[in-house]
């Protein structure tokens, strides 16, 4: 690959302690016996994505969350050298074929080839809200198929959606027909100065724009929470399901099936959901998978789903698209399961196995109902059984919390997982953040860890 250098970042593979943004010691990680793992690079700005190309070089993504610039670098003679750079905040994650990278970032696909060329195939995507559009993953059709999150947390536009002011007429839209039941949230409006007038939002509306009964909503294209699939070149855009939140990663298993990792409701804004689960789905062509009225598969008007103080929590729609199938595995409350791999390498462990990135929270502490209700959850790597459906701790903080909780030299923020040329495991982990705020992270404290077998 001959791309067009621009500079060449001071970063590269370290020695533990060789680092200045980050206290690293693997010893502080427990892993599952037989394997061992060991700092492979340090001091990066908020990688979200990690993976080889055919050829076995390394290629990794940086999320723009600290700079601002979001960017690709590749590994050559131990440094980390730019491969391009200016893609939209955040870039979510990075896939190669044939030679192409494709590049996902907010609203935006964009396609890198060998000789610098650099295309957007598919732009426009509602990205503008709160969850953005995943990376890319390729079909044995020879499609490409990434997910689009939802623009809000459960369906309505409230306080809690910072972006309304720039994009006040931005809002959730439905994968196919629906009946709305006409409830209507009120909140001091957020677009006046002084706050002081009430206004009503309804479903699947712009901030300030109420329902009334049996409203309709007709499905799009573009829908919330949908998971599209179109050729490599970005023709022929088509939704394959929806009624997901927050996509966060998608990737197909050797027997060309889809699997996605779906975050759960949070406790926040106009409509809170408690308790509800992240989701490892099986992606199946039409399906309805439950947003914005189920949580693992079951409806969010069951007891267990309502708010400590918040108010009952009811269906939206009054006509839902299918009954949601059950998730192929359920992760506790604000895991936040993002990025994983399949191995094939009987040598590393089980055949088929799924091995996932669990971030931890990211509900800033002033939204929290409750913070240590989830604080031992996240912050890990686990890994699945295909075969039965049960996920296991893989590796996991001996103190059982981030790093950036406790400051202690192990994982705080895991993001993304690929398999090397090596047959070692390869964990992207995003960094510090600050604890007040999940969401804004430490310069320099990036880290990708590799975990072998003794």
């Amino acid at each position: 690959m001959s791309y067009k250098r621009t500079y060449q970042p001071n970063i590269k593979p370290h020695q533990l302690g060789e680092g200045n943004g980050r206290y690293l010691n693997p010893d502080d990680i427990t892993i599952a016996p037989g394997y061992k793992i060991e700092v492979f690079a340090e001091g990066l700005n908020s990688p979200s994505s990690i993976l080889f190309t055919e050829e076995g070089e390394l290629l990794i993504a940086d999320s723009g969350y600290i700079t601002g610039n979001p960017s690709i670098s590749r590994l050559v003679n131990g440094q980390f050298e730019l491969v391009a750079d200016n893609f939209n905040v955040p870039l979510t994650g990075i896939t190669y074929r044939d030679g192409y990278i494709y590049a996902s970032h907010r609203g935006t696909i964009t396609r890198l080839g060998r000789d610098g060329s650099r295309r957007n195939i598919i732009k426009g995507l509602p990205s503008l809200g709160d969850y953005s559009n995943s990376r890319v993953a390729f079909g044995a059709d020879n499609k490409m198929y990434f997910g689009v999150g939802t623009a809000t947390n459960s369906g309505v536009v409230g306080t809690d959606n910072l972006w309304v002011k720039k994009y006040p007429y931005f809002h959730d839209k439905p994968g196919s027909y629906v009946l709305l039941t006409g409830q209507n949230f009120a909140t001091n409006n957020m677009l006046l100065e002084n706050g002081s007038e009430i206004v009503y939002t309804g479903a699947f509306s712009a901030y300030g724009e109420a329902n009334t009964p049996n409203e309709i909503r007709k499905g799009v294209l573009k829908a919330s929470g949908g998971i599209m699939r179109a050729n490599l070149d970005g023709t022929d855009l088509e939704l394959v399901a929806w009624g997901l939140r927050s996509i966060s990663y998608v990737k197909f298993d050797a027997a060309n099936r889809l699997f996605a990792s779906n975050n759960g409701y949070d406790i926040r804004g106009s409509r809170p959901i408690a308790n509800a689960p992240d989701e490892f789905q099986l992606i199946v062509k039409g399906n309805w998978y439950g947003w914005p009225d189920y949580a693992g598969g079951e409806p969010v008007t069951l007891d267990r789903f309502q708010p400590l103080d918040g108010p009952p929590v009811e269906f939206l729609f009054l006509n839902h698209p299918k009954v949601p199938p059950k998730p192929f595995v359920l992760f506790p409350p604000e895991s936040t399961i993002i990025g994983f791999e399949f191995n094939y390498n009987t040598s590393f462990g089980n055949y088929g196995d799924a091995y996932i990135a669990e971030f931890g929270s990211v509900m800033p502490r002033t939204y929290r109902e409750a913070v240590r209700q989830f604080a031992g959850t996240g912050h890990r790597i686990s890994q699945i059984n295909i075969a039965t459906g049960s996920a296991t701790t893989f590796a996991i903080n001996k103190s059982g919390f981030s790093a950036s909780i406790t400051r202690e030299g192990g994982l705080s923020r895991p993001a993304d997982i690929t398999f090397g040329p090596d047959s070692a495991m390869y964990v992207v982990d995003m960094g510090l953040n600050y604890y007040e705020d999940p969401n804004s992270f430490i310069p320099h404290t990036g880290t990708i860890w590799k975990i072998s077998r003794l």
